[in-house]
């Protein structure tokens, strides 16, 4: 049987919802969200002194590195920072053996691999991009025990991405120094790039062979971070070039 409610029918809710409403109820849930947004507003300003330290410790213990966002207008419990040489996948991977959820690139393109295009818009790096989010109830503890991870578990991505180590000689082309990097993922061009650059006279070039799209993010953020000049990308027979000039 279909229910017939009991009471008089008015023009309330188009007559769905006789009687009165409750209250009580509603008192109740207007001092419920009082409370949550004064909690709220709290925990907030905790979780923001928490991100200022993890913003302000993370340059200091990890060289090459770039705090991205704005210090003042952002969520509270957000920091996101980018480090040259590294592979955000692997490096969240290193975290997470250490204990540490974290993301990498910007929340809308977390899923794939493809360059973030916040990140882009931004002119930041899109390989080695970290994303931390402090969730409610987060401990001082654990933020200081991630800081400490952290050098080792960037050092040790570098280690195996070659990094530290010179690879082969790169060929020399127009007087300028090419370094073949296509067929190969980002952050390797950049890797590479960061090799050859002190062999290049002041004033001289480099290009980039790369057919890796975030190469077209990176390489330019790596010349903002590095003070070098990006000229610009020219079309090449595999992948694109990326020319960039040494200032100093």
């Amino acid at each position: 049987m279909r229910f017939a409610p009991r009471g008089p029918a008015d023009e309330r809710e188009s007559g769905r919802a006789p009687g009165f409403e409750n209250i009580p109820a509603i008192v109740a849930a207007a001092a419920s969200l009082r409370a949550v947004r004064a909690e709220a507003a709290q925990e907030a300003a905790r979780l923001r002194e928490l991100t200022d330290r993890i913003r302000a410790r993370v340059p200091a213990v990890v060289p090459d590195v770039e705090v991205v966002g704005d210090p003042a207008r952002r969520l509270p419990g957000i920091v996101t920072f980018s480090c040259l040489y590294v592979d955000g996948e692997t490096l969240l991977h290193e975290l997470d053996r250490a204990g540490f959820s974290v993301s990498s690139g910007s929340s809308c393109t977390s899923s794939t691999l493809t360059p973030s295009h916040v990140l882009r818009a931004m002119g930041v790096l899109s390989e080695g991009n970290v994303r931390v989010s402090l969730p409610p109830g987060t401990r001082a503890e654990d933020v200081e025990r991630f800081l400490e991870v952290l050098p080792e578990a960037v050092a040790g991505v570098r280690e195996k991405l070659g990094a530290p180590v010179p690879a082969a000689r790169p060929g020399r082309e127009d007087d300028a120094i090419v370094v073949d990097a296509v067929g190969r993922r980002c952050p390797i061009p950049v890797i590479e790039l960061a090799k050859v650059i002190g062999d290049v006279p002041v004033g001289g070039t480099v290009r980039v062979l790369a057919d890796d799209e975030a190469a077209r993010l990176d390489i330019p953020a790596w010349c903002e971070m590095r003070g070098q000049e990006y000229v610009g990308e020219e079309p090449a027979d595999r992948g694109a070039a990326y020319v960039v000039r040494r200032l100093s």
